[in-house]
């Protein structure tokens, strides 16, 4: 039997410490009881933002683990996002129906049936179905109303879902997006109104400095003002997370997609002695039988 892609086999009865093992990992009680489970809007949300940067770091920082983990010789396994930004290639719960939402059964199977990169797009296209439902299940139980889940479902659209950074549509969306905004910000203006007001002279930014120091500084502010905007939008490929210019990131000489050094474990002192960075995915590609 297929299912979107995924053939599914007879699953096998499962023993009590591996029920047991399951129920933590979603955060359950044995007892069918809630082990810290989030009862408000921000708190819904911040548990989709953990499973959903897990899920990112399989997809992509961890692709060659979670490849091999992916096992078609073993039985249906499912990739589960933690709360805690971590990641798991597991057999499903047995019980039925599961105290949470079940992500794609049996995602191992289709693993060597199609290209790597069709394969990870189609486990990332499920498991965002998967973070909607975990979400609006909590959503459900708690007695969300109508404006409490118009802002949590605004909340997580504003974040790119895990098959647009897995599959760079989300970089592409924000180069047109910049191509527009760059466009409408060329075009001149009647408007008088809207014209920039000129600054005042560099003496009276401060009155300590002399005029050559003065511009220098300007220019140095401009620089920093452009580059600010220029990379504002700009989405780390593993977590999918803004620039901060704040932080230190690091670009692939192939993919060209930027990440933070964090996620994929590069220091500055680090970055300078490498001369073409490879991002994971990228230095993990290879052809699939």
């Amino acid at each position: 039997m297929v299912l979107h892609g995924f053939i599914l086999k007879p699953l096998l009865q499962q023993n009590t410490q591996r029920s047991v093992f399951l129920c933590v990992l979603n955060g359950i009680t044995m007892d069918g009881g809630a082990h810290n489970n989030p009862r408000t809007v921000e708190e819904v949300f911040r548990d989709f933002k953990g499973r959903r940067n897990g899920l990112i770091k399989a997809l992509t920082t961890d692709v060659e683990d979670f490849f091999q983990r992916c096992d078609p010789e073993k039985e249906n396994l499912c990739l589960y996002g933690l709360p805690s930004e971590k990641w798991e290639v597991n057999l499903p719960a047995e019980e039925v129906p599961p105290e949470l939402p079940e992500p794609a059964l049996g995602i191992n199977f289709a693993r060597d049936g199609m290209q790597e990169k069709d394969w990870l797009a189609l486990v990332a296209v499920h498991s965002d179905a998967w973070l909607l439902s975990v979400a609006f299940y909590f959503g459900s139980r708690f007695g969300f109303d109508k404006a409490d889940r118009k802002r949590l479902f605004n909340m997580i659209n504003d974040l790119p879902t895990i098959f647009e950074v897995v599959t760079g549509a989300a970089k592409k969306q924000l180069k047109d997006k910049s191509s527009i905004t760059n466009h409408s910000t060329n075009k001149p203006k009647s408007n008088s109104k809207l014209e920039k007001i000129p600054k005042p002279p560099a003496k009276e930014v401060d009155e300590g400095l002399d005029e050559e120091e003065a511009q220098e500084e300007g220019e140095e502010e401009e620089e920093e003002e452009e580059e600010e905007d220029e990379h504002g939008d700009t989405l780390c490929g593993a977590c999918g997370e803004n620039y901060a210019s704040d932080e230190f990131w690091i670009c692939c000489d192939i993919c060209e997609r930027w990440f933070h050094g964090k996620c994929v474990k590069i220091t500055p002192a680090r970055a300078e002695h490498i001369k073409h960075y490879k991002c994971p995915s990228c230095s993990n590609k290879r052809a699939r039988p």
